[in-house]
């Protein structure tokens, strides 16, 4: 509050796209929310979606496993975009596939045996269980603080949303390029779970992005 007026950040009704969230920042201690975290992490991209050191440094005395539930939270939220592109050109007759490099093929967790799934029902499949686990009163019921035993399934989640950047890359790869020259994304989230031992390296396919040099890998299929 300043001036005894209270600013409010919200988009109000009839607003424009371009003045979506043109409200100024706000101090992390200041919010006093507890979405705070969400916020936070939000307003840091809006600044600048580029600079992934600022949006992945934690603030003092956050708790961990709320900062990583949050960021996991956000990078499913985003990656909703790159879906919708994707579906211009991922057919099921044309993708019958989840592949990355013809290395591997990648089994569908959503169905009661995993099983193989076109890229774009995987994709679809994956996002909406991200945010059913995500949003599970069951294994999430606060947004101030969060279990040990629940931030260990955050893990599968990120493996799987990965695989979603992979195909991008490989068979989509005009799409990943303007996707990616937006958003960052990938490689925030590859300097993310690298940053917090989420998932092990040897998951990690895809070469840096400003390094082509891809990251060999077996023949084999992955589990779900």
């Amino acid at each position: 509050m300043a001036d005894g007026m209270l600013k409010l950040r919200r988009n109000r009704p009839g607003s424009k796209a371009k003045d979506f969230c043109r409200w100024p920042d706000e101090p992390f201690e200041e919010m006093d929310s507890t979405l705070a975290v969400q916020q936070f992490i939000q307003q840091t991209i809006r600044r600048d979606p580029s600079n992934l050191e600022a949006i992945l440094k934690m603030p003092e005395a956050q708790d961990e496993g709320v900062w990583k539930y949050e960021h996991l939270r956000q990078f499913c939220m985003e990656l909703n975009g790159l879906a919708v592109r994707l579906q211009s050109e991922c057919k099921p007759e044309t993708c019958t596939q989840m592949t990355a490099t013809e290395q591997w093929i990648f089994l569908c967790a959503a169905h009661k045996t995993p099983k193989e799934c076109p890229a774009i029902d995987y994709t679809r499949h994956t996002l909406d269980g991200a945010a059913c686990l995500l949003n599970s009163n069951k294994y999430f019921p606060s947004r101030v603080s969060i279990k040990e035993s629940s931030v260990a399934k955050l893990g599968s989640v990120c493996r799987r949303v990965y695989r979603i950047f992979s195909h991008a890359y490989f068979h989509h790869r005009a799409i990943f390029d303007a996707f990616e020259k937006e958003t960052h994304l990938c490689k925030r989230f590859t300097e993310f779970v690298t940053k917090y031992s989420i998932i092990s390296k040897e998951i990690l396919i895809l070469p840096k992005l400003d390094d082509e040099t891809p990251i060999t890998q077996p023949v084999g299929e992955s589990e779900a």
